[in-house]
C-alpha cells in the first residue's frame, strides 16, 4: 500500500521576510557627510590661523611694549643721574663769586707790600679750601690762557693786537670759566688776539655774543 505523502502547508505568519539593504531616507545624505567633513576642517583650519595671527600680534606688541619700558627705565635713571650730579649746580655757581673776590684780593695784596704776607697767606688758604670743595664736586676750572678761542668755552670780551700769538688766541683772562662734570658752568670772560694792521696774516673776526 503506497504511503501518502502529508503536505504541511506553513503558515504566512511564521515567514520570515529576508532583510532588505536599507536605503537612506534623504539620498543626498550620503554625499553631504563628507563634504560637511571638510567644511569643518576647513573652518578649524581658519580658526587656527586666526588663532597663531592673534598670537603673534600679541607677542609683538608684548616685545614692544618691553622696549619701551626698558628705554624709559634708561632715561629716568639717566635723569635721576644727572639731578644727582647737577644738584650743586645752582650753589656753585653763586661760591664762584666768593672765589672771584679772594682770587683779586691775593693778586691786590701781593702787589701792595704794605699789607703783610700773613694776609695773603691766609687768603690764600682760604681759596685754597673752597677749591677743595669745588673739586669734590667735580667742578674744575677752564684752561684758557693760551687756547684756541672756543666760543662753546670763552666769552669774548674784545680783541687786541698780538705780534706774539696767532689770531684768535686768548691772550688774557678777565674771569675765569668752569665745568662741573662734562657742563659748562661758567664761561671763561676773556681777550682775543687779532692779527697786527702791518702783519701778514689776515685779521679774523671773533664772535662776541658766543
Amino acid at each position: 500500500m503506497a504511503q501518502k505523502k502529508k503536505i504541511v502547508i506553513e503558515d504566512e505568519n511564521d515567514i520570515t521576510p529576508q532583510e532588505s539593504p536599507s536605503i537612506p531616507s534623504n539620498p543626498d545624505d550620503a554625499v553631504n557627510e563628507p563634504l560637511d567633513a571638510a567644511d569643518s576642517e576647513k573652518d578649524l583650519d581658519q580658526k587656527l590661523a586666526a588663532a597663531e595671527a592673534e598670537a603673534s600680534e600679541n607677542r609683538d606688541r608684548m616685545l614692544r611694549m618691553a622696549a619701551e619700558l626698558d628705554n624709559y627705565k634708561k632715561r629716568a635713571a639717566r635723569d635721576l643721574d644727572d639731578i644727582k650730579k647737577y644738584a650743586t649746580e645752582n650753589l656753585i655757581r653763586q661760591l664762584l663769586t666768593v672765589v672771584d673776590n679772594l682770587e683779586r684780593a691775593i693778586a691786590s695784596a701781593a702787589s701792595e707790600k704794605e699789607n703783610g704776607q700773613s694776609l695773603v697767606d691766609g687768603v690764600a688758604l682760604t681759596l685754597a679750601e673752597i677749591m677743595k670743595i669745588l673739586d669734590k664736586h667735580y667742578v674744575r676750572p677752564i684752561q684758557a690762557l693760551g687756547e684756541p678761542f672756543d666760543p662753546a668755552f670763552h666769552q669774548a670780551m674784545c680783541q687786541e693786537e698780538s705780534p706774539d700769538q696767532p689770531p684768535n688766541t686768548v691772550v688774557q683772562e678777565f674771569q675765569k670759566g668752569y665745568l662741573i662734570h662734562e657742563r659748562l658752568l661758567r664761561p671763561a670772560m676773556v681777550v682775543v688776539s687779532k692779527a697786527a694792521q702791518d702783519g701778514q696774516t689776515p685779521e679774523k673776526t671773533v664772535n662776541t655774543n658766543a
